[in-house]
């Protein structure tokens, strides 16, 4: 009996290669590549019963002639996952949502379904659970269900031709990577099976108008199982994150053709599904009764969100190699802000451990939110407590200056309209007009900051 022909696929590019190499020719990876069948199956001509109407020559126009209207959205009754989408699902639109075993994805687009269901037809694909399962979910949920269209299915083949025959305009496949192609002899979520029905959905979707959401895994380190191509060939990734331990969930993009990226939705998990939280500013905000030392809050933006994130820094005497950790913030940049408060402040901080941690668990990647952290750091060192109703922001640079934050206004007033009254801000985002309420210091040096903190 011939022996069946493999090839290695790599798991980051989706490049192939005739042997084992233990770094992939393509993009350089390590230990990426994948042991898989070579495709023996008829691979002549397989797109053209999908691309019927798509593979036809387009001419070329000028861009400035080309009418471009308004994209039409339709909301699908989760008030934070619309935020997110831009607005609501787009026609024909292909969004990929992954997230960690158990986090709510399969809750979330259900309770979705279940809203959408009642303006147009739709359809849930499973693969990982039997139709009974997910109508055990939905009573759980209290969801009414009556017009969701349900299939227990893993060949592509069978799901495209319920697709030809239910026809809905949304439609859901959790996962991806359990749907297997019988053009291939791989192994479902197999490098090529994930790119090979990725494509021939997102192909469907274009051709006939339908919304699909395909649900996708992750790997140990939160990325996307399977090739990067995914991302590239779908409108729109979605990463749900939380810690299983708490309720809160977050949906943020990361990828969207129809909208800004980096937007956030917070859900709340309850015992009847996910429920949008519309003050999610409250979570990462602690409950002290009296101002601690080590705490400032700090306004940073999530797309186009601000959200006002309490910042708690903890210095405390160390041994013969202090400590330097950080939770939710950028572990090299603490390490910067140390020395930039040695040099320009005379704060010395090289015999201490030195912990940072972000309220919530939410994690703040832009610099805006140094100046915090600076003010976090002297409070606790000297053992003072920052008045209630302080709140800072700004980028410090190694020079000592401090740095205009973007959209400073925006943060200024969400501030102010959640009751803090001391802001201390870059000397560029001090408001032309005083807000009511909220008493500015606008600062342009770290020893400026930390003498006025100390006056405070």
């Amino acid at each position: 009996m011939a022996k069946d022909k493999t090839i290695y696929t790599c798991s980051e590019c989706g490049g192939t290669s005739p042997k084992w190499l233990g770094k992939c020719p393509h993009c350089n990876a390590w230990n990426t590549l994948e042991e898989t069948r070579a495709d023996t199956g008829p691979a002549k001509n397989r797109m053209q019963a999908l691309t019927r109407g798509l593979n036809a020559a387009q001419p070329v126009a000028t861009l400035s002639q080309i009418e471009a209207a308004d994209i039409a959205r339709t909301p699908t009754g989760l008030e934070e996952l619309d935020r997110v989408l831009g607005g609501g699902i787009v026609t024909g639109g292909v969004i990929l949502i992954g997230g960690d075993p158990g986090i709510g994805k399969s809750t979330l687009l259900l309770q979705a379904l279940d809203a959408l269901s009642r303006q147009m037809p739709v359809l849930y694909v499973t693969g990982e659970e039997s139709g009974a399962q997910v109508a055990l979910r939905a009573q759980r949920l209290g969801l009414d269900g009556s017009k969701v269209r349900v299939q227990a299915e893993i060949q592509l083949e069978n799901i495209i031709a319920t697709l030809e025959a239910e026809q809905p305009s949304f439609c859901v496949i959790d996962s991806i990577q359990t749907i297997y192609s019988d053009q291939l002899t791989s192994a479902p979520g197999s490098v090529a099976q994930v790119r090979e029905c990725a494509a021939h959905l997102t192909r469907v979707a274009k051709s006939s108008g339908c919304t699909m959401v395909l649900v996708g895994h992750v790997t140990k380190e939160g990325a996307l199982a399977g090739p990067r191509v995914l991302e590239h060939i779908v409108d729109t990734v979605l990463y749900f994150e939380g810690e299983t331990h708490s309720s809160f969930r977050l949906v943020r993009a990361i990828k969207n053709r129809f909208g800004a990226v980096n937007e956030i939705g917070v859900f709340a998990m309850t015992d009847k599904g996910l429920k949008g939280v519309s003050n999610p500013s409250a979570i990462f905000l602690s409950t002290h009764d009296e101002p601690v030392p080590g705490s400032v809050v700090m306004v940073t933006l999530e797309g186009t969100r601000p959200l006002l994130v309490e910042i708690q820094a903890l210095v405390d005497s160390g041994g013969p190699s202090p400590r330097r950790l950080s939770v939710g913030l950028e572990r090299d940049r603490l390490a910067m802000l140390l020395a930039v408060l040695h040099r320009h402040a005379g704060m010395a901080c090289g015999d201490q451990d030195v912990f940072v941690n972000a309220v919530g668990g939410v994690r703040i990647s832009e610099p805006a939110a140094d100046l915090a952290v600076l003010l976090a750091i002297q409070s606790s060192l000297r053992g003072k407590p920052l008045p209630k109703g302080f709140f800072a922001f700004g980028e410090v640079g190694l020079a000592g200056e401090i740095r205009p934050a973007p959209r400073g206004q925006e943060r200024l007033k969400e501030a102010a309209k959640l009751g803090f009254s001391i802001a201390v801000v870059p000397k560029a985002n001090a408001p032309k007009k005083p807000i009511e309420g909220l008493t500015i210091h606008a600062v342009d040096r770290v020893e400026q900051a930390v003498d006025l903190a100390r006056s405070l």
